[in-house]
């Protein structure tokens, strides 16, 4: 009898020797050809100044590479349907694994989204009361709000073998839509006289819609040229059915210059173009205009559920859909765990995990039809990690981007215990992150730096907190940074009343709030502070609003074109040169004709990620030849363009290049810390944090005696939070008003007021716990921001 020898062993195995992730030589954005070795299955926080390259080294290179090597083990086919994605500017990168990214980016602004719909809970409630409840009314689908009744019939040509036979066939699909609002939950009123003016005629220039210019075939044009109204006569003289076809004409196809254009009534397509867009998500002057000509109302049928009458009609012990998805969450999970049901056990169970994991990551107070278009970007980040909270994959690497932002320091803690039980689970954690209490939890530390942009993309420092307390970096010099209470405070010059304010879960809440000093809002996440700030101060002549909405542009918009500065540039350019300003803009007459002042030419190579190579012609410059041959204070516009704002502030601020208009901007934008940005960086490239700055500095041109900032701490590092508690100062010692809704213990620490809510979220909170200075705040302790800002401040 033979014995058959194993070749298993006990010892050390090659596969063990794969337990870190390596980067080599990246130089994606800033990155000056970084190098670290990262371990798996650790929580390793990347930290540094807002722009140091933290971003570009863990989601533009490990993430996207992750990403992007995933893709390719689909066949080419299915490849064709997916982003191509480029890889990532680095020599080597081995040891990856499975990346799943959790971002900041706002959720999807679609009319339609709501928290529901973002997850799964929406889909497995409508399964529930598809089983359970009573009446029955049809299937899941019978509950949507976006699913539409569907009726059909008619005959069908079947053919079998030789025979080919005729027979009647009916379709029937039963929608849970409301048909008034088409499951909006709002219906709008949209008032003519601000899309145009009925004294003109159409050749005249009528419109006065955004965007809508007169030489335009694909708006004007198609309306004039149409032959349904005379171009030429006034619109307040249109018969009966040229009025009636100009308001409301059905699609029909026109020619156009040539071209077949669609054309519709004027509502249908004001309806489609900017009513079915999320309002949250327009750019301004979009915005400005929507709010001027529609009229928002909730749906009278529907009383704002977006539900038929008949999916309001079925319900589960006395509660009905609609119901459910108003519920806070966490009562909704009670209730859910109250139901008791074996022939729906398992859906059941799943529901109250995904329930459950809603409460454990501090969002209970939403509801599951709250738009997912109004939750900030701390909630939306927390909204998506809902589904990985109870995933049962290992050794997956899991990114995350600042996760504490919105949180309380209160609720900081509780975010800090599931990103460790993340890693308890077997993954590797990568986190980028600002708060000192989170990167304190940290197994590996990596800091970049030294500084932002071009000063940074360097590693600074990598090991244990420890070491990074210790050593001589930024962040190691910040980490303890503690800002103390006021000895003295600001004495309020008048008071903003507010009175009854009910907005949201505001309960009647009655509050001055002083002017002419800054007074920082806070509160647990939920408690009502953007109910309070944006619901109850009246918006309009002297209030300037600066919210967590994301910078929206694409890689043609810059930091020159996103704050205004480049028209008086160009205008400067073209009145010293005697030409037009038009020529003088990249995306104008200007332009270079073959990269189309892109500075960059796209090759589409199919299903392989395209490739952007420098243009020959204007060698990346984005201008014609001809356009930089014109000067101004012996620089051309390419060359303004590569500048930094520091540079630029000194060449705009005297000399025969002077310009009052752009040195104004720029001053904005060296206050905010953003005198390392070049001119002409593409706002793709920037952080977080340098958008939000970016935006500020825009705002502080506004005209307005009140400033209110949602969370402007978002993004910053340690450092950069000292730099914006001076630009608050000087505001407010210039004679403005700021009203701050922070978390930020080193802001509310600075304050000359505090207005807390609380003392929990949702209906726990809505009501005014404390207001007064921040050291009577720590003195009292009586609410949980007074303990945690008491801890902060070592009193």
């Amino acid at each position: 009898m033979t014995t058959r020898k194993t070749t298993g062993s006990s010892g050390p195995q090659a596969s063990d020797n794969h337990d870190r992730i390596r980067v080599h030589g990246a130089r994606v954005n800033n990155l000056k050809d970084v190098s670290v070795e990262i371990p798996k299955r650790r929580l390793t926080v990347f930290t540094g100044v807002s722009g140091s390259g933290k971003s570009s080294l863990v989601f533009g290179t490990i993430a996207a590479e992750s990403q992007r090597l995933i893709n390719e083990t689909y066949s080419a086919f299915v490849q064709g349907f997916m982003p191509t994605l480029a890889r990532p500017e680095v020599d080597v990168l081995e040891g990856l694994t499975t990346a799943i990214s959790v971002d900041q980016q706002r959720m999807g602004a679609d009319p339609r989204s709501t928290v529901g719909t973002a997850t799964d809970a929406n889909a497995m409630l409508r399964i529930l009361f598809s089983r359970l409840g009573k009446p029955h009314i049809g299937p899941p689908s019978a509950y949507s709000f976006n699913t539409a009744s569907v009726r059909a019939s008619g005959a069908i040509t079947v053919e079998r073998g030789n025979r080919t036979k005729a027979q009647k066939a009916t379709f029937h699909r039963t929608g849970g839509m409301c048909t008034r609002c088409e499951g909006r939950g709002s219906v709008s009123d949209i008032d003519l006289t601000q899309l145009y003016d009925d004294s003109k005629s159409l050749a005249e220039g009528a419109f006065t819609i955004p965007g809508w210019k007169s030489d335009s075939q694909w708006t004007v044009q198609v309306y004039a040229q149409s032959g349904f109204v005379d171009p030429d006569k006034p619109i307040r003289d249109y018969t009966k059915k040229e009025l009636r076809d100009f308001l409301y004409g059905e699609p029909v196809k026109v020619k156009v210059n040539g071209v077949n254009l669609t054309y519709e009534g004027l509502i249908p397509k004001i309806q489609k173009s900017f009513l079915s867009k999320d309002k949250e998500a327009m750019q301004p002057h979009i915005r400005a205009f929507v709010e001027r000509a529609v009229t928002f109302t909730t749906c009278p049928e529907c009383d704002g559920t977006r539900l038929s009458a008949d999916a309001r009609s079925s319900r589960i012990e006395r509660v009905s859909i609609a119901d459910a998805c108003a519920m806070e969450i966490r009562d909704l999970a009670s209730w859910v765990s109250g139901l008791e049901e074996p022939s729906v056990a398992p859906l059941l169970a799943s529901l109250r995990h995904t329930l459950d994991s809603f409460v454990e990551i501090g969002l209970g107070y939403l509801s599951l039809d709250r738009p997912a278009g109004t939750l900030s970007g701390g909630e939306a980040q927390r909204v998506k990690m809902v589904r990985h909270l109870g995933s049962s994959l290992t050794d997956v690497t899991y990114v995350f981007d600042e996760p504490t932002i919105g949180l309380h320091p209160h609720d900081i803690e509780r975010m800090n215990n599931l990103l460790l039980r993340l890693r308890d689970k077997g993954n590797t954690v990568l986190v980028v992150e600002h708060k000192p209490e989170t990167i304190a939890i940290a197994d590996h530390v990596v800091d970049l730096g030294p500084g932002a942009g071009s000063g940074g993309g360097t590693v600074c420092f990598q090991g244990t907190v420890a070491g990074l307390r210790a050593g001589d970096t930024i962040t190691g010099r910040h980490f303890d940074d503690r800002a103390a209470v006021k000895e003295t405070v600001r004495e309020a010059t008048g008071s903003l009343e507010i009175r009854g304010a009910t907005a949201n879960n505001l309960r009647k809440v009655d509050v001055d709030i002083p002017l002419g000093v800054l007074v920082a809002v806070t509160g647990v996440a939920g408690s009502g502070k953007s109910s309070l700030v944006h619901g109850s101060i009246p918006a309009g002549e002297g209030v300037v609003t600066v919210d967590q909405s994301p910078i929206r542009g694409s890689r043609r918009s810059n930091p020159a074109t996103y704050t205004g500065l480049l028209d008086p540039i160009r205008k400067a350019f073209a009145k010293e040169n005697g030409v037009k300003p038009a020529l003088f803009s990249a995306n104008s007459e200007g332009a270079c004709p073959t990269c189309n002042g892109a500075g960059v030419v796209y090759t589409d190579l199919a299903m392989m990620a395209g490739v952007a190579s420098p243009c020959e012609d204007c060698e990346g410059r984005r201008f014609q030849a001809a356009v930089l041959e014109y000067r101004l204070g012996g620089r051309d516009i390419s060359e303004v363009l590569a500048m930094s704002v520091a540079e630029a502030e000194e060449f705009f601020g005297e000399g025969e290049a002077r310009l009052p208009a752009a040195h104004r901007i720029l001053e904005r934008l060296s206050d905010v810390g953003l005198g390392y940005l070049s001119l002409g960086q593409p706002l793709t490239t920037l952080s977080g944090g340098e958008r939000q700055r970016l935006k500020l500095a825009t705002h502080m041109g506004d005209k307005g005696g009140v400033y209110v900032l949602d969370e402007p701490t978002t993004g910053l590092h340690l450092a950069d939070v000292e730099q914006l508690l001076g630009l608050l100062d000087r505001l407010v010692d210039s004679g403005k008003s700021v009203i701050v809704v922070e978390h930020h213990q080193a802001v509310m620490a600075h304050a000359d007021w505090i207005i807390d809510l609380g003392p929990g979220a949702g209906h726990d909170g809505g009501k005014v716990v404390f207001e007064g200075t921040p050291a009577a705040l720590v003195e009292a302790r009586s609410t949980l921001t007074g303990e945690h800002l008491a801890a902060y401040v070592g009193g």
